[in-house]
C-alpha cells in the first residue's frame, strides 16, 4: 500500500507542473552517493527528465541515438562530448549530439534538466 501512495504522490507532484509557474529544482531531492532521475514528459517525440547528481557522481561514456539538451539548474557540472570537456554552471546549456560519446561527472551536486528530442 505505500508504494502506491509513493508512486500516487509522485504522479501528484508531476501533475503540479501544469499551466502554472513552477521550480524545477524543487520537484526532485539530492541522494548521497547517487544520482536520481524523473521523467516529467515521456512521449514518442522524446522525453523531459529531471537528474540530481550527488558531488563526484557522473554518468560514464556512452552515445544516444538522439539529439539531447542539457540544461544546468544548480551546482556546476563536466559535460565530455566527444571527447572535448565542456564545464556548465546553473543557467548554462549544451547539446549533446546524436551519436557522439558523452560523458557527465558532477563537480559539486548539481541538478539538469535533460530533454531528448527522438524525431
Amino acid at each position: 500500500m505505500s508504494g502506491f501512495s509513493m508512486a500516487n504522490n509522485e504522479q501528484q507532484k508531476t501533475n503540479n507542473l501544469y499551466a502554472k509557474a513552477n521550480d524545477l529544482s524543487a520537484f526532485i531531492d539530492y541522494q548521497e552517493g547517487s544520482v536520481v532521475s524523473r521523467t516529467l514528459i515521456d512521449k514518442k517525440a522524446g522525453t523531459v527528465t529531471l537528474f540530481a547528481f550527488d558531488e563526484g557522481q557522473g554518468l560514464s561514456e556512452h552515445t544516444a541515438p538522439f539529439d539531447a539538451m542539457v540544461q544546468v539548474l544548480e551546482g556546476e557540472v563536466v559535460v565530455t562530448i566527444a571527447g572535448k570537456p565542456v564545464e556548465l554552471k546553473a543557467g548554462e546549456v549544451t547539446i549533446m549530439p546524436a551519436n557522439e560519446t558523452h560523458a557527465l561527472s558532477a563537480k559539486t551536486k548539481f541538478k539538469m534538466l535533460l530533454t531528448m528530442i527522438k524525431s
